[in-house]
């Protein structure tokens, strides 16, 4: 009986890009030195199909019209930042990576999400192949009591475990983490690009199949991306990453991926020492600890997904003590304010040429839409001039090259939320005025260009 000959590739460590032999550059994501070897894959037998006597058994296709979808089909967490992020809830039979520098708070979150669903009667496993069953324990007597619907395995072996949750199917499983997993098919050491493919491979297949949700814990790189090939992002149904200064107590869950929802929401969350805790009034979370008649610093209004959210933009310009001055920006887009910086030299005659800037978004936010450039310009102003504004102002708008103000959307959301924080005056794009017709106090003053700012401001 001949040997069947395993085949191997070699494929990209940052995007997944696979090729026959070994190469220097990936032509997938220009990296250098990101190739390795693995197994390839494995082909179907049969062709992929079935023969049942003289025919074969192929799929059938369903009509689009007949397919029922419930509301039911989720699993409501019960924790709200969360299924706000999620679109709703956990989708049934549907695969979550969460992902997050270490220590940010991902095992916490889904050991809060399994005590929440074995709360509601609902059947959780949890599944860790870093911690034993003793601290898995400990850290669960923090957060609090846990019904008997909570099951606890530690295994690492990804047969015994689809075996597992074969034998008793329930509703919800976490894998802790993706990366301590091991495929006996697959050669290769835990933890590498092959032993993390195939194993979400086999997980996608086992949620699918069954319809279980798993929530899988994805460690991250030092750039911030899951370790691992790219494609185990384009694989799995939702991408959540945890975000926050691991040594401030907030801590910002944002989905870059959801087949099911939005992908622009965010949740705030406060880590207290019995877990972590929601925070529903972001707005105000963020902008605590303002300082009192201080130049540069101004609040403007974004919004992630459907929530209106209020930051601090804080700039710091001074002059240079060199030839060649120095930028720098946390939070927000670096080319970005340079050119909001070009802006102001060229249409409105503020000399920043010679000028040191650091232009800083609190609260470990990272805001890269255009309708904060107002309040960036603002706050660049603000320094320049060394002049302290009204702590009751807020601002929004797109700056163009032209050094016009451009109207943004959801307007007369993000005046509604500045409203109700108490603020009295509000900078906004003159096309904008109409739209948010304010039915409280607050001044509104719409703003054609950049001048028009200076004009009213300083």
């Amino acid at each position: 009986m001949a040997k069947t000959k395993t085949s191997t590739v070699f494929f990209c460590t940052s995007c997944g890009y696979e090729s026959s032999k070994w190469m220097g550059q990936c032509p997938g994501c220009r990296e250098w030195n990101t190739f390795v070897e693995g197994p390839g894959n494995r082909p179907l037998s049969g062709g992929g199909f079935a023969a049942s006597g003289d025919r074969l058994r192929r799929a059938v296709p369903t009509v689009l019209s007949q397919v029922r979808v419930r509301e039911e089909d989720r699993l409501v967490t019960g924790i709200g930042e969360l299924d706000r992020v999620l679109g709703g809830g956990i989708v049934q039979g549907s695969l979550t990576l969460v992902g997050g520098d270490p220590g940010i708070g991902k095992s916490t979150l889904l050991l809060q999400v399994c005590r929440s669903l074995a709360g509601q009667g609902r059947r959780v496993l949890y599944i860790s192949g870093e911690e034993s069953l003793a601290q898995i324990k400990m850290r669960a007597d923090r957060i609090g009591d846990f019904s008997d619907k909570m099951l606890l395995l530690c295994e690492t072996n990804l047969e015994e475990i689809t075996q597992v949750i074969r034998d008793d199917p329930p509703e919800a499983v976490v894998i802790d983490s993706i990366q301590t997993m091991y495929n006996e098919t697959v050669s290769s050491a835990p933890g590498s690009v092959s032993q993390v493919r195939e194993s979400t491979s086999v997980l996608l297949q086992l949620a699918k199949g069954i319809g279980v949700s798993v929530l899988i814990v994805g460690h991250v790189t030092k750039e911030g991306t899951v370790a691992g090939p790219r494609v185990l992002e384009h694989m799995v149904d939702a991408v959540l990453y945890f975000e926050g200064d691991g040594h401030a107590s907030y801590r910002i869950l944002r989905g870059v991926k959801n087949r099911f929802g939005s992908t622009n929401e965010i949740g705030v969350f406060e880590m207290r020492q019995m877990g972590l805790a929601e925070v529903p009034n972001a707005s105000e979370y963020m902008l605590n600890g303002r300082p009192e008649n201080a130049s540069g610093s101004v609040v403007a209004a974004t919004c992630e997904g459907t929530r209106p959210l209020l930051i601090e933009i804080q700039a710091l310009v001074c002059r240079s003590n060199f030839g060649l001055p120095r930028r720098q920006t946390t939070g927000t887009d670096f080319n970005r304010v340079n050119l909001l910086m070009a802006v102001l030299e060229k249409r409105s005659g503020v000399q920043l040429a010679s000028c040191d800037a650091y232009v800083n978004i609190t609260g470990g936010l990272k805001v890269l839409e255009p309708a904060v450039d107002l309040g960036i310009v603002i706050a660049i102003l603000s320094s320049f001039h060394n002049r302290a504004l009204n702590p009751r102002l807020a601002a929004f708008g797109e700056v163009g090259l032209s050094g016009e103000v451009r109207g943004v959307s959801m307007a007369k959301q993000r005046v509604a939320e500045a409203e109700k924080l108490g603020f009295q005056i509000c900078f906004l794009p003159a096309v904008c005025l109409e739209e948010c017709a304010s039915s409280g106090g607050m001044r509104l003053v719409g703003v054609k260009t950049v001048q028009d700012v200076i004009d009213r401001l300083f």
